[in-house]
């Protein structure tokens, strides 16, 4: 294949990532703490010889989150918590510590507020947050702090990356970090309600259909070239 084929496929192969991050946006759009999903698309140039033109390739391999707040929808729900601003919950999984911020929780059997998976969510030093049995009442104060029957129990602990840089998407809703995590001494956490997905599901249509239209030339180029190649070959070939 020639230096046109190798670009045109290296351009296809980005648009096809980008296509699949589309569409995981666009069936996440009601989840409940999703962020939106993007792919970076870099540029490789390398120099040929003097009288030949430089070789240009895109790829498209990096993912990226977009960070931009949710909107905040009421539910009224006891457990039901939301971040305003900056930060993440931390959770406890059986593959270590992770973020989110899908704050839908609930009490487990044994009181320990988890996710909806069952993850233990963790308080502000890294330990689980217990809620007796026989409170009637909880209520969470905006600096996280948590009181059953107007005493305190925990407070809600907010976390962001050391290294935004290394943090990584493990689930739909859930980051993970090589670096690890570090509290945030400031934020705001709002008591009945939940931040919905970040994704603007008419953007994303929009945009799904450009990459489908250049997906279908760089498509139609390639055909192109290969007909092109074996009529070459065709001709040589008597």
């Amino acid at each position: 294949m020639d230096t046109a084929g190798y670009t045109a496929l290296t351009r296809l192969s980005g648009l096809k990532n980008e296509m699949q991050a589309i569409a995981n946006n666009i069936a996440n759009v009601s989840t409940t703490g999703f962020r939106k999903e993007g792919l970076i698309f870099a540029e490789h140039i390398a120099a040929l010889e003097p009288d030949e033109d430089s070789l240009s390739m895109a790829s498209g391999e990096v993912r990226h989150t977009n960070d931009a707040q949710g909107p905040l929808t009421p539910t009224g729900g006891t457990f039901d918590f939301a971040i305003e601003g900056d930060g993440f919950f931390l959770i406890e999984t059986p593959d270590g510590e992770a973020l989110t911020r899908a704050g839908a929780f609930t009490p487990n059997e044994q009181g320990d507020l988890v996710t909806h998976d069952g993850y233990r969510v963790l308080d502000d030093g890294g330990a689980p947050i217990f809620i007796p049995t026989s409170a009637k009442s909880i209520g969470l104060a905006s600096d996280g702090t948590l009181s059953a029957d107007g005493a305190p129990i925990a407070r809600v602990g907010l976390y962001m990356p050391t290294d935004p840089n290394s943090m990584s998407r493990t689930n739909g809703v859930r980051f993970t970090s090589d670096a690890g995590f570090e509290p945030l001494q400031e934020g705001v956490i709002l008591q009945g309600y939940v931040e919905n997905s970040n994704v603007n599901a008419i953007t994303e249509i929009a945009r799904m259909i450009e990459v489908q239209h250049a997906y279908t030339l760089g498509k139609n180029f390639t055909d192109q070239e290969d007909e092109r190649i074996r009529s070459v070959i065709s001709t040589l070939g008597r």
